[in-house]
């Protein structure tokens, strides 16, 4: 188990660390931020000291090593555009796109197992072709257009929602959160059901086929012999075998959820990390864009080492293939 860990510590390490040297490349040369910094009436003295003052005259490795050093304490620079610390930007802004994450994967999980376990079990069935469709739609419908379809049909005409923002909010110390308020969850619903309809729709279709493909093993036709009830060998015995890998995909499309909400925090106007990203895309704000690429790479692989640790523990045969 202690090998196994320090395996995977490792290898989460170095994937950082790769990040890190990519996020500094790539979005170093993206264009010149002192541009964007001052205005038309600077000096050619005032833009040269303040290239100085943000030590981009130094050379790259120098640049790449103070990079990763200030990451490691979190210190991440000054926003270009804000003239603020990037890292108290994310902190305000990372606990909306948390909860609208959680929110998301949540119900994507409880509507999205059922689904594809029923299916699963009765595939002729009506219901089940009628899930199957639904799950086309989810899957190749774009999320932008999910929710400008939502806002459109509850939003604007039905008024039953709203549209933008993410509501009343309650400040807990250094977390804020809309979850303790009626107009926060009233806000969450339409961004939740956007982001976690193709999630859900995924993890339904992954569960129906994983179902499909136990029901047809051997032990299942051993427990269907013994005359074991079909509660229990679909319960007991089929669900328990299908949860093992989609405990592992529904892990990954956690970090998914958490990385790639952009579209849904921008249709919606949520003030999350991915709204931070796209404003600082517009505005060529590199030490936010940077941050947002190292705060994607740590969550993935923080996800990515549980879900191991978890599946280490669940499956048998990797413990016995460890020792």
């Amino acid at each position: 188990m202690i090998r196994f860990l320090l395996e995977r510590l490792l290898q989460a390490a170095l994937l950082l660390l790769v990040v890190a040297f990519l996020a500094f490349v790539m979005f170093r040369f993206a264009g010149d931020p002192v541009a964007q910094m001052v205005s038309i009436d600077t000096t050619m003295e005032d833009r040269t000291a303040l290239r100085e003052a943000l030590g981009l005259n130094d050379p790259l490795p120098t640049q790449f090593a103070q990079f990763v050093m200030r990451a490691l304490h979190g210190d991440f620079g000054l926003s270009y555009q804000l003239g603020r610390p990037v890292a108290a930007l994310l902190a305000d802004r990372l606990p909306a796109s948390i909860e609208l994450s959680l929110i998301a994967f949540g119900l994507a999980l409880l509507v999205g197992i059922p689904m594809g376990v029923y299916a699963g079990l009765k595939p002729e069935s009506w219901l089940s072709r009628a899930f199957l469709i639904f799950s086309l739609a989810g899957i190749s419908l774009p999320t932008f257009f999910i929710g400008i379809m939502l806002i459109l049909i509850f939003g604007v005409e039905l008024g039953a929602f709203p549209t933008f923002g993410r509501g009343d909010t309650v400040d807990l110390g250094w977390w804020t959160t809309g979850l303790l308020t009626p107009s926060g969850w009233h806000s969450i619903i339409l961004p939740a059901c956007t982001l976690g309809l193709f999630q859900m729709t995924f993890i339904m279709r992954l569960v129906r086929a994983e179902i499909l493909e136990v029901m047809r093993s051997d032990y299942i036709k051993f427990a269907r012999a013994r005359g074991i009830s079909k509660t229990r060998i679909h319960y007991g015995h089929a669900l328990k075998n299908t949860l093992v890998p989609v405990m592992t995909i529904a892990g990954l499309q956690l970090g998914s959820i958490i990385a790639f909400g952009i579209v849904t925090e921008s249709v919606f106007q949520w003030p999350g990390i991915g709204l931070l990203f796209i404003q600082a895309i517009s505005t060529v704000d590199i030490p936010v864009m940077s941050a947002y690429l190292l705060l994607v790479a740590l969550i993935f692989v923080s996800i990515n080492l549980l879900v191991d640790l978890l599946y280490f523990l669940v499956d048998p045969r990797l413990r016995m293939s460890s020792k």
